[in-house]
């Protein structure tokens, strides 16, 4: 299986390395990167060999051999930012703290080409924020996952007001071929999170009152 469609994942933690593996798995050629060595020979070696990796998937029948040696072949690991944000599709995902998102997406609006598309894998903070960092608010989107990427179906897509059709619509075909179930939901500038950790810190909230 082959696609055109290059992605790009900005941070190879726990939510990126997988990520990587599940738009590899589906077909993308996938580059991704990490200010640390450290974090992407982690992500790597996970993508490769952990239960929830290649390896996994193989040995659950949900891939033949074949398949996630092609997967693997995608897939780039690299120190090199700009190898990522060269793509056309370029999924966020560092460590939730919002200036350092902000700084991202400035640094990926000079890097990346023109026409990219660039989303957040945010639990919760304003996609409106990060659209305002970049001179292409049309092409800014949210693409939440849930973990680990690699398993879970639910994708959470958050459109911003100034998010065009066609990048939604671009997101939510990739996260289907992805073999996720894309949800679309509107952005939330004035509080934190969408409709899923919103209404998951709702039931935390009555659980405690409960205990108490």
């Amino acid at each position: 299986m082959t696609n055109p469609l290059r992605i790009g994942v900005i941070g190879a933690g726990v939510m990126g390395g997988s990520i990587a593996q599940s738009t590899a798995a589906a077909g993308y050629t996938t580059v991704c990167t990490d200010v640390s060595a450290e974090a992407l020979e982690t992500a790597r070696r996970d993508a490769l060999e952990n239960r929830f990796g290649l390896a996994g998937a193989v040995q659950r029948g949900k891939l033949t051999e074949a398949e996630a040696d092609a997967a693997r072949e995608r897939i780039a690991w690299t120190g090199e930012f700009e190898a990522a944000a060269a793509c056309d599709l370029v999924i966020e995902c560092v460590p939730e703290k919002l200036d350092l998102k902000l700084r991202v997406f400035q640094d990926l609006d000079a890097a990346a080409p023109e026409a990219a598309i660039l989303a957040s894998n945010t639990s919760g903070f304003p996609i409106a924020a990060m659209a305002g960092a970049t001179r292409r608010a049309d092409r800014v989107i949210g693409w939440h996952w849930a973990s680990p990427a690699y398993v879970m179906k639910f994708a959470e897509v958050v459109v911003a007001e100034a998010t065009s059709d066609e990048t939604r619509d671009a997101v939510v075909e990739t996260a289907t071929r992805c073999g996720k179930h894309p949800v679309v939901v509107k952005d939330q500038p004035m509080a934190w999170g969408f409709v899923a950790n919103r209404i998951y810190a709702a039931m935390l909230r009555e659980a405690a009152r409960v205990a108490e």
